[in-house]
């Protein structure tokens, strides 16, 4: 546990660091653009930015995947379009263009069409290191009970984290929120917490293969919203089905004006979108947060050595402390997920209410 700590540390340090130095070719302060500089780094992209060192910038280039009506299919790197060239009549889209930061092909008429696009993107990469990471961790453990008798030792270090995480996730959250079907739903709602946990966490490595803002990125929370969403409803209980149909209210709110079944049904479409913006705005927000306290340093730097100094050493402590606050944000916003999903699925298990007849006299 020591070790994890240290190596966590390490990680914040170098976190700070390079946020600082990273975009030094702007340390005079005069043409930087923080919000620009904000949604640069926390957007997706068709390239892994490294580091930008002097006038040169080092990234790593991603497969373009594009399928035109005009062209048919079209693989090419990234780096064939760098500074806005033009790669067998597809290029960027114009600055504050409709498409402007997307792959465009140009027609001959000199008007933009953007084709259908599936280029692994620095998001998509993310995505792809964040399950080999899951899985790897996951591995671990499982080739430990293989190898080890669980009634005579149990597991340390890394393994024993691991699994104190899932006994937590199980027993506390699993268990009592989704009730007695919970084994049903148990792999699923472990799945999505730790790839949101690993996913934050990778987030906050500012050099690859971390960096990568996964669940700061509205499409990801979308999808992960829709796996709860379907499996909320399509695995719903008769009695579930019922209450939001024909609840057991007066009848006046039932019919003939079905007010409290269309309130219900728009609650069936709240609930994912409540998981998806949280998730999403939460973590976009740490990011922002993290990259402003960054800019600092070079928004200070023509106001004087002395303020810009001290602006750079209270820059780099802020920075500091947020990045320990979102390492306990990564795990809150993935605990938090998991049990609102695992009480969204608990109360679609709803059994069958019995009524009992009072006798009186």
């Amino acid at each position: 546990m020591k070790k994890l700590l240290s190596t966590i540390l390490v990680l914040l340090i170098t976190s700070a660091s390079l946020n600082c130095f990273a975009n030094s070719e702007n340390e005079d302060g005069k043409d930087l653009n923080v919000s620009e500089l904000i949604f640069d780094h926390t957007g997706d992209s068709y390239e892994w930015h490294i580091i930008t060192i002097g006038e040169k910038h080092i990234s790593i280039p991603l497969p373009v995947i594009v399928i035109s009506k005009h062209s048919g299919l079209n693989i090419f790197l990234s780096s064939k379009l760098h500074h806005h060239n033009s790669f067998k009549g597809f290029t960027f889209g114009a600055e504050d263009g409709k498409y402007e930061g997307k792959i465009v092909e140009v027609l001959a008429d000199g008007s933009e069409y953007r084709p259908f696009d599936i280029s692994i993107t620095k998001n998509v990469v993310g995505l792809f290191i964040t399950i080999t990471v899951l899985l790897l961790c996951v591995f671990a453990v499982v080739r430990w009970y293989k190898n080890h008798d669980e009634d005579c030792e149990a597991p340390r270090g890394f393994r024993g984290a691991f699994e104190l995480l899932i006994m937590d996730v199980h027993d506390n959250v699993i268990k009592p929120s989704v009730g007695a079907n919970y084994k049903k739903f148990a792999p699923y709602l472990l799945t999505a917490f730790f790839f949101i946990f690993i996913s934050n966490l990778l987030g906050l490595v500012p050099i690859f293969p971390g960096g990568a803002n996964l669940t700061g990125n509205i499409a990801i929370t979308f999808t992960l919203a829709m796996f709860t969403f379907f499996i909320v409803n399509i695995f719903g209980t008769k009695e579930y089905w019922k209450e939001i149909l024909w609840p057991d209210v007066p009848m006046w709110l039932k019919a003939p004006a079905p007010i409290m079944p269309i309130i219900e049904i728009f609650g069936i479409f709240t609930k994912p979108f409540a998981l998806m913006i949280r998730l999403f705005a939460n973590i976009l927000a740490g990011h922002a947060i993290i990259i402003g306290l960054c800019c600092l340093v070079f928004v200070t730097a023509s106001l004087g050595a002395a303020l810009n100094s001290t602006m750079t050493v209270v820059s780099i402590l802020f920075m500091v402390f947020m990045n320990f606050l979102e390492i306990l944000v990564a795990y809150i916003q993935a605990y938090v997920f998991t049990l609102l999903s695992a009480v969204f699925i608990g109360l679609a298990q709803v059994q069958p209410h019995n009524h009992k007849k009072l006798d009186v006299k």
